[in-house]
């Protein structure tokens, strides 16, 4: 009788388990969905972010960011999708060069910075680079670009397509000129 009660039990239990792995299945290709979402997610976040970058001990840079989120798995990656300023410093760790933009992605492997929309970079001259899409490539102190680009310096305003650069944009070069306009004072 007790035997006959415990088969019973487990009977029933069984049904049950089973009943339910059949009715689960209907949504399973959603749960896999929402796994596979969230291989998407950052790994980490972080919100109103001061990264500080050196070099032999000597601040180089300091990006701030309203929004950081890393990406990690076959290539690592950063986004500061609520865009990024950044100041650069010289070697006596004085704010030489300023640069923001919108949006912002960093390729952990290569250590460079790709900003977009909106990008201005400020010189120590006050000379201004407007453009959509510049890199910051940090391994070798340099930006650049080969879309359209405009530089406001105190007597003209330059414009073409491509740049290269120094990091301070105190050396630059248009690639492509398409044209100058000359100042009045």
């Amino acid at each position: 009788m007790v035997c006959e009660k415990k088969n019973r039990v487990a009977t029933i239990f069984f049904c049950f388990f089973i009943s339910t792995i059949f009715y689960s299945c209907e949504n399973d290709i959603q749960k896999v969905k929402l796994f596979a979402d969230l291989e998407k997610l950052p790994s980490e976040y972080l919100k109103d972010a001061t990264i500080f970058y050196s070099d032999s001990a000597k601040i180089t840079a300091k990006l701030t960011a309203k929004k950081i989120d890393h990406y990690t798995g076959k290539r690592s990656f950063t986004v500061m999708p609520k865009g990024i300023n950044v100041i650069f410093y010289n070697s006596a760790e004085q704010p030489e060069t300023k640069m923001k933009a919108d949006y912002a992605i960093k390729y952990d492997d290569m250590d460079v910075i790709e900003a977009k929309r909106n990008v201005v970079v400020v010189n120590e001259k006050g000379e201004t680079l407007n453009t959509e899409h510049l890199i910051w490539d940090q391994k070798k102190d340099r930006i650049f670009t080969d879309v359209f680009v405009k530089i406001t310096t105190k007597k003209e305003i330059l414009m073409g397509d491509g740049l290269e650069s120094n990091q301070s944009f105190s050396k630059y070069k248009i690639l492509k000129l398409r044209g100058t306009i000359q100042m009045n004072e």
